[in-house]
């Protein structure tokens, strides 16, 4: 089709080039007649083409025009032909590009577009749909991770509630955990099983619950320390996942039964470090790496909370041995009591000895001190600090002497293989070392011993190379024993400069409800309240600048407790003068602020009565003067009851002694007088113990010294014999009633005595 549009279009072109040569010759040939001023006709043409040869010349014209119209024709037609087909290759490749961008905007990243070299269009729709794809890629792995962050952070949620509803029965908290992960996981079998221990100390896990196929079972199955699955997972305390089992694998290794699961997950119940128990699950499908995560995670929070559920059964088990001990300790207190006073001689004698021994010690120089033993132990060589130190005035009285006169009985043991280590070649020893002086004290070295070799790198003799620390010794223990005390006497926390937590003792930790792996995670800040926050960070700036601060603020617990600390920070700076930490010391005042909140409730509640009181002053004044006068009538009669009483005691013939809540004597009859032999002013508003003093008889007999005191009913209300001890140190059995009585915080305990001799007669 082509070829043939090409020769129509030279056929038009030699055909118009034909005419315009005819057109030219024509014009040629009447130009030249009309020049020649004759009439033109036929005639003069031929005349003017024999007079003029070279007119035959313009003959040719038509047919060079023609030609050239030919050939003008082709090429102009061929470059037209080329042009179109340009221009469909531009159509054809723009609605390829059309289609490849529509298919992209519909979200088809896999669709393919073929280009030639050289077209850089293509090249970047190529690269621009391998973007796409990448990012959608990567946006359906973000969706597709934020799913599984919410399913582990919504199951984790849901056992934690679960695990704080049922803490109190083991057996009902394994069935509800096993029930609800079994649904949660789209799991179709799942066992519980605990770890427990028999009476001869063994290991074994008690299946305590498992959940089938949809059914809860109640099965009786224990499984040994170390056997199957379970055991292995306990042992190794690592998740056991097995992605495809075999025919009956589940029922000979597991401990779940007969189903044929097509994949397996056992689990330690693993808590800092102790297995509690195990839980093993089985499905049809694989779990995803995500999902043995979370299943593991939950396993974490079951042993937290069963580690918990122990320590509250055993700290039971403890408060019952604990009260059950408490009389034995009642009768030790006495032995204990008389073993304070020799107590007390020891640690004077130990003062003494510790004054000595610190004169001693700051009278010695401080450098080296140095010996030289054999491989067997034996001195050769000692230098003066070393005599010194242990006390000896001459090195006779230890050359030749073994090491061991200098080292303590309760180090040799440990020495010795040191020793044998040095004398065979071993590494040498850099530490700490205590030596007995002649005396017997105690000298403690920053010691180095090493073993000195020949040529042939044999153990000649052991170097021994020391500093005396004695002191810095004593003070490290004492510093220890200080940092000990004030750790079980107020609350301690260090933070570093930016607020994170570096360590809080237990004091602290125990009211804040955080255990150490929690509070590494976090800073001080944490356990402020926000509007608290801003004014607490200017606080914190100016302690960072050595500026202590010392005052109260509240914080909250892991549970959202309000509590409130006064204490004081202070900044620890390292070797450079550079905040090294913060160091925190205080305590709770959380009642305290309490006790202060109430009072000030109760100072506004007073302050409103008391605007009412002072509105019916004139009629409560009224009231108190009448109520004065009749209270003045009361106390008359009262003092007149008490005078006849006081009188009708005095008069008694029995022996009447009163005494108060303080153990004074309020009373002391004139019988009470001729039993005692002592006048009543003698012992009027004395302590009791003055009258029946308890150090002259055995605590156990049956002396009235022993029973006659505030809070002690032993005797009251019964009619005992007993004896007591006069002015004239005369022993007296008598018969003793005692009698309490207590109106608001007065108290009085009234002893009625009957000689026996009198009681006979």
């Amino acid at each position: 089709m082509k070829k043939k549009v090409q020769t129509d279009a030279a056929y038009s072109y030699t055909f118009t080039g034909f005419l315009l040569g005819v057109g030219l010759l024509a014009i040629i040939v009447f130009l030249d007649m009309v020049f020649q001023n004759e009439p033109i006709s036929f005639d003069l043409m031929v005349d003017t083409f024999r007079e003029n040869p070279s007119m035959w010349v313009n003959l040719a014209l038509p047919f060079l025009f023609g030609f050239f119209g030919f050939y003008t024709g082709r090429e102009l037609q061929n470059r037209i032909v080329d042009l179109s087909d340009d221009i469909s290759s531009e159509q054809s490749k723009s609605r390829k590009i059309f289609d490849f961008i529509e298919k992209i905007r519909q979200g088809n990243t896999d669709f393919q577009y073929e280009f030639q070299e050289g077209d850089e269009i293509g090249k970047s729709l190529i690269n621009l749909r391998d973007e796409l794809k990448r990012s959608k890629e990567e946006e359906d792995t973000r969706k597709k991770e934020d799913k599984e962050r919410h399913w582990i952070t919504e199951g984790l949620a849901k056992f934690g509630a679960i695990l704080r509803e049922n803490n109190g029965d083991i057996d009902t908290l394994s069935n509800e955990v096993i029930m609800n992960l079994v649904k949660y996981v789209n799991a179709q079998q799942a066992g519980f099983f605990l770890l427990q221990e028999k009476e001869d100390g063994t290991k074994f896990f008690n299946m305590t619950a498992s959940y089938a196929y949809g059914r809860k079972k109640y099965p009786n199955k224990e499984i040994e320390w170390g056997e199957g699955l379970v055991g292995a997972c306990a042992q190794e305390k690592k998740t056991i996942f097995i992605k495809e089992t075999k025919e009956d694998y589940v029922k000979i290794t597991s401990g779940l039964g007969k189903s044929n699961p097509r994949s397996l997950v056992i689990v330690p119940l693993n808590f800092n470090d102790e297995i509690y128990g195990v839980v093993e699950i089985a499905s049809f499908v694989k779990y995803q790496p995500f999902e043995i995560e979370f299943i593991e995670r939950v396993a974490e929070s079951i042993a937290s909370t069963i580690s918990n559920v122990n320590i509250n059964m055993r700290t039971a088990q403890l408060l019952k041995e604990s009260q059950a001990q408490a009389d034995i300790m009642a009768h030790q207190e006495d032995e204990m009591r008389k073993n304070m006073e020799a107590l007390k001689r020891t640690q004077i004698e130990a003062a003494k000895q510790s004054e000595q021994f610190i004169s001693f010690t700051n009278s010695v120089n401080h450098t080296m001190i140095r010996a030289e033993y054999t491989v067997d132990g034996f001195l050769l060589y000692a230098n003066t600090k070393f005599l010194t130190k242990l006390g000896y005035t001459n090195a006779s009285e230890i050359e030749g002497k073994h090491i061991s006169m200098f080292i303590s009985d309760k180090d040799r043991a440990w020495f010795n293989d040191l020793w044998q280590n040095l004398a065979s070649g071993g590494k040498h020893f850099e530490g700490d070392m205590k030596h007995v002086t002649k005396s017997g004290t105690d000298v403690w070295t920053m010691a180095t011993y090493v073993s000195v070799r020949d040529h042939e790198r044999k153990p000649v003799k052991i170097l021994f190379l020391g500093i005396d620390i004695t002191e810095s010794k004593k003070e490290s223990l004492d510093y220890k024993g200080q940092i000990d005390a004030l750790n079980r006497s107020t609350m301690k926390a260090e933070y570093g400069p930016d607020g994170r937590v570096i360590e809080m003792n237990p004091k602290l930790t125990e009211v804040l409800q955080f255990t150490p792996e929690e509070l590494v995670k976090r800073t001080i800040f944490n356990f402020l309240t926000a509007a608290d926050l801003d004014e607490f960070k200017l606080i914190w700036k100016n302690i960072i600048k050595d500026i202590p601060f010392e005052g109260r603020h509240k914080w909250f617990t892991k549970t959202g407790e309000e509590r409130w600390f006064q204490g004081t920070y202070t900044v620890v700076h390292d070797l450079y003068g550079e905040p090294a930490k913060i160091v925190f010391i205080g305590n709770d005042v959380t009642e305290q602020i309490r006790i202060e909140e109430k009072a000030r409730e109760q100072t506004e509640i007073l302050r409103e009565q008391e605007q009412k009181l002072s509105q019916s002053k004139v009629e409560l004044s009224r009231k108190l003067k009448e109520a004065r006068e009749e209270m003045k009538l009361q106390f008359r009669e009262v003092s007149i009851v008490k005078i006849l009483s006081d009188k009708t005691l005095e008069g008694m013939l029995d022996a009447v002694v009163t005494i108060n809540q303080d153990n004074r004597i309020t009373l002391f009859n004139r019988a009470a007088e001729e039993l005692w032999g002592i006048q009543n002013e003698e012992v009027m508003n004395k302590e009791i113990s003055e009258l029946l003093p308890t150090d002259k008889v055995d605590k156990d007999e049956n002396y009235l010294g022993n029973f006659f005191k505030y809070g002690d009913k032993t005797l009251v209300g019964k009619r005992t014999e007993v004896f007591i001890i006069d002015k004239f140190e005369n022993r007296t059995n008598v018969l003793v009633t005692l009698a309490e009585a207590a109106v608001g915080e007065r108290y009085t305990l009234t002893a009625f005595i009957q000689k026996i001799e009198v009681e006979l007669f």
